[in-house]
């Protein structure tokens, strides 16, 4: 992928948008799709949070106009604290959870978040996974070999990046890149078309390519340039 060199994130969503192009559709005709939504919740993500929330919210409450979307919420925060929620296909709830939910001071715990993902993936069908955070503080080796793993599942990973940090940049590329996921990076600036943006996700792993000819049709936006990519 290129590297970002417009302070707009416009390179960023180009990239974005060119890995989301050739990931595997999501559910057959009639299928709910399942959505993974994992989020670093340790303390260095603190100032962050409430952007994150409105954020999130938006893109709950977006999947839940278009159905057909179970939705799980995993966070790791504090010393080995880990937790999923129930799959539900009622997003105010997971709204809800992740408003009760604080940050935390406590290392990452990717390998956790991907060894669940492979597990949930043994019981039944997830469609793709949006992992949100800031930092990467475990062997990038181990979380390749998960990644690879739950790339042969046919489960693309969508890693966005809070800040600028270079180690977490280079394990979340290459952990998107196993998966045949992306990797988006955004700050302050950038909310509107991250929300944007995973929205359209959500939207594509609820109903596929018709139901995000749908949405694009009516928001446009990121989605319009998302389905111009995948034509």
């Amino acid at each position: 992928m290129s590297n970002i060199k417009r302070h707009d994130g416009a390179d960023d969503v180009e990239a974005f948008l060119a890995r989301v192009r050739d990931m595997p559709v999501p559910a057959p005709s009639g299928a709910r799709g399942r959505l993974v939504l994992a989020m670093d919740a340790t303390m260095s993500r603190q100032r962050s949070w409430d952007m994150a929330l409105n954020i999130q919210g938006d893109m709950f409450a977006e999947a839940g106009r278009v159905g057909g979307l179970d939705v799980q919420l995993v966070y790791f925060r504090g010393h080995g604290e880990c937790r999923a929620s129930k799959w539900t296909p009622d997003t105010a709830v997971l709204a809800r959870l992740m408003a009760g939910i604080r940050c935390m001071g406590g290392r990452t715990q990717i390998g956790r978040v991907l060894k669940h993902i492979r597990g949930e993936a043994a019981q039944g069908k997830v469609n793709a996974c949006i992992y949100i955070g800031d930092a990467l503080e475990e062997p990038i080796d181990e979380l390749a070999q998960l990644a690879g793993e739950i790339g042969l599942l046919g489960i693309p990973l969508f890693m966005f990046q809070e800040g600028r940090d270079a180690s977490a940049e280079a394990g979340f590329r290459e952990i998107a890149r196993l998966t045949r996921g992306a990797y988006f990076r955004f700050g302050s600036d950038a909310a509107k078309i991250l929300r944007e943006l995973l929205a359209a996700v959500a939207v594509y792993a609820a109903g596929g390519y018709s139901a995000l000819e749908n949405h694009s049709a009516q928001r446009g936006g990121a989605a319009a340039l998302l389905l111009s990519q995948m034509k």
